[in-house]
This record gives structure tokens, sequence and C-alpha cells, in this order.
């Protein structure tokens, strides 16, 4: 059989732990018999990212610029355990927060729906793809401990030297503050990436926050979606059937309970944060959860929402079988494939993303399925598959 061609290649950052070890399997058995495959590598592990003071982090975002599509295994966020684990120079950061910071992008999560893995809201039918904005609010937040009496104060000085100020509170024993902020520009992105993705993925946008209490941090959010959206994207909403829908945070998680599924739901930090944990576990797993950063840009990159898998590393390290959950992994490659052809007219690798993600999904409603999967399934004597088994399986159908 001949191998389908790439014409352009796609940036490939490999990571770390279990997630690794899947990575060359599903390369070896899935994706190097069938495409002549093409890609810009680099090694995100830990142990290459302390090697280059984590520039191939950095090396590979700007790649991820020049290509316009990436795809991204696990990687460790070193902590204390990790520096004295892998020697570290010093506690690099999070290489997904790098990525994201150089991309300027939103972070869409959506699980993979599979018949036998049964959503614990019932009425949800099709996948909630969460939009996480990444920037700001708690995660860039300024705390202090207030020690006893006295008055908090917002103060703002501007270039010239003159000075704006908001009470925050007179204080009368000790208590606690915190200051958070975002940028008009940051939440310019944040729309448009949430706009575009959408008549991308031909879905609903729902938005929503707490405009009614936070009538200046909240309501700015708000007025610059429906600003970019009046300007830029209602025609091209109205044109590809799709609708933009703004209501308040309560009021989504409400709707979100009742409906069907089938939309993309915006988010702030925070609330994205908490809402793709309580999608993806409502939906049966986290290993089933597919994540695409996309930039206004246009630039996009793929990974599974999980991380490395540490402990059924150190598990494969001592020689024992593991049952690993790769799905999320491999639908990182097919968006990554996807999105590839569709860039470059090329029919083929699209088609080829489609027949894989097809003999996964297959795979699992036959029965075979990892353990994680045979714990929650409604499908009756599941045969449990061993990490490579299951890829193998994956194999034989495609």
């Amino acid at each position: 059989m001949e191998k389908i061609k790439m014409t352009t290649p796609l940036v490939e950052m490999d990571g770390d732990e279990m997630t690794r070890i899947l990575w060359k399997m599903i390369k070896d058995e899935l994706l190097i018999p069938y495409i002549d495959l093409k890609t810009e590598y680099y090694d995100l592990g830990l142990e290459h990212r302390n090697a280059t003071d984590d520039q191939v982090t950095v090396d590979s975002a700007l790649a991820t610029k020049k290509y316009k599509v990436a795809v991204k295994c696990a990687t460790i966020t070193p902590n204390a355990a990790r520096m004295e684990e892998y020697d570290l120079k010093e506690m690099w950061k999070s290489p997904n927060g790098t990525i994201r910071a150089i991309l300027d992008g939103t972070v869409f999560r959506a699980p993979i729906v599979v018949k036998g893995i049964e959503p614990c809201v019932k009425n949800w039918k099709k996948p909630i793809t969460i939009a996480r904005h990444a920037y700001g609010d708690v995660y860039k937040g300024s705390e202090m401990k207030i020690p006893g009496a006295g008055k908090a104060e917002l103060v703002y000085t501007a270039e010239d030297g003159t000075q704006t100020s908001e009470l925050v509170h007179n204080f009368d024993g000790p208590g606690i503050i915190q200051g958070m902020h975002n940028l008009n520009s940051s939440i310019e992105s944040f729309a448009r990436s949430c706009f575009s993705y959408a008549l991308d993925t031909k879905q609903d946008l729902w938005f929503a926050t707490k405009d009614t209490i936070s009538k200046k941090y909240d309501h700015t959010f708000k007025d610059i979606f429906q600003e970019i959206y009046d300007a830029e994207f209602d025609a091209k909403f109205k044109e590809a059937g799709i609708e933009y829908f703004y209501t308040l945070i309560d009021d989504a998680v409400a709707r979100v309970m009742k409906s069907e599924g089938g939309y993309i739901w915006a988010c702030k930090n925070y609330d994205g944060d908490v809402m793709s944990d309580m999608v993806s576990s409502a939906f049966g797993s986290l290993a089933m959860m597919t994540s695409v950063l996309v930039s206004p840009e246009g630039y996009y990159e793929y990974e599974a929402a999980h991380g490395t898998v540490q402990r059924h590393y150190y598990k494969h390290l001592k020689g024992e079988e593991t049952s690993t959950n790769s799905v999320a992994t491999i639908f990182a490659w097919t968006g990554a494939l996807r999105k590839r052809g569709e860039l470059d007219g090329n029919k083929e690798l699209m088609e080829f993303a489609d027949r894989l993600e097809k003999a996964t999904i297959d795979t699992i409603e036959a029965g075979e399925m990892t353990k994680d999967l045979a714990l929650i399934t409604t499908i009756e004597n599941p045969t449990v598959l061993s990490s490579g088994e299951f890829i193998k399986a994956i194999a034989k159908r495609l």
C-alpha cells in the first residue's frame, strides 16, 4: 500500500513518562505504516527541557507559529519532588503555560463520546466543549493577609503620576485581600478564538460571566465579546446557522445540566478550570478528553487533556504490565493530522484521521478496552487489554 503523502510538516512535541511510551507505540503501530509522516520534532521531556534551559519549549512554540499545526504529548510541570528526582537546574514553568503565552491561545476541551461509556447526566447526548480563557484573574492574582484594623484600597498610578483609588474595605480586624487583573488585548484574543473555533466546528457558542455583581471586571468581558461579535462575526454565524448566546454563569450551569450538549461553553479562567474537570468527569474519564489550543492568528496545538500517568510509568519501568488509556493521545494526533490536511487541501490525510478515530471508537464499542474504561462501561463482560494490546487492537481494525 502506498503511504499517504504530507506536503507540510506538523510540529511534534514529545513528552514524559507513560504518555511518552504510548506516543512511540501510536506512531509505530497506527501512523507510520500508513502515512509518510513529516514532523519537525521537539523533545519536551523534562530532562531535555532542563538541558536546554527550557529553550526547547520556546522553540517548539515558535515552530508552531511557522507551521500552524502542532501535536503535543503530556509533559511534567515540576514541583519540589521533581526537582530532586530529575536533578533540575530550576523549577521550570509549565510547558503548556509557556506555549499558550507565546501563541496567545485559548484551550478548547471536549469529551470523546463512546457508546457504553454513559455520561452521569442522562440527557447529555453530544459533547460539551469547554473554552477556557487562560490568562489572568486569580492565576495572576496578588494576595495579602490583613493583620488588623485599617483601610485597603486599589490604587492605579498613571504614567503621568496621577492616581485613582477605589476603597476595597475598612477592616476592623484581621482578614484577607486579593487583587486580580486582566488585559483587554487578552480578552479580545479569547473572544476571537472562541468565535473562530465555533465557526470551524459549526457549533453554537455560549459565554457566561457574573456581570450583575462584577459590574466593571466581568462586564468588560461581556462587552468585549459583544463588540467583536457584532463587528466581525454576526453575519458569519448567521450564514453558518449557529448562534452566539450570553447569559449569567449560574444560569449557564443550570442550562448546561438540562441540555443535550453539542455546543461550546466559553468560560473565564477559573470557571473553565473547574467546569472542564466537571464535564470530563461527568462524561466518564479525563483519559477520554481532547484538548486543542487555538490562537486568533490560526495556530492549532492538539494534545490529550490528562497528565503523564506517572504511576503506570513506574510500573512499566519495573517491567510490569500496564493498561493505560491512549485514546486522548490518539485523538491529539488525529486532530493535528486532520487540521494539517485541511490547511493543505490534503483530503487523504483528513480521511485517514477520520478512519483512525472510527477504528478507536469501534474497538471500545466492541468491548475491547483499557482497565479504566472497563471499570465504568455498561458493556457486559468487556475484554481488558494492556496498553500495547489496545493499540494493536485498534491497528487491526484500522
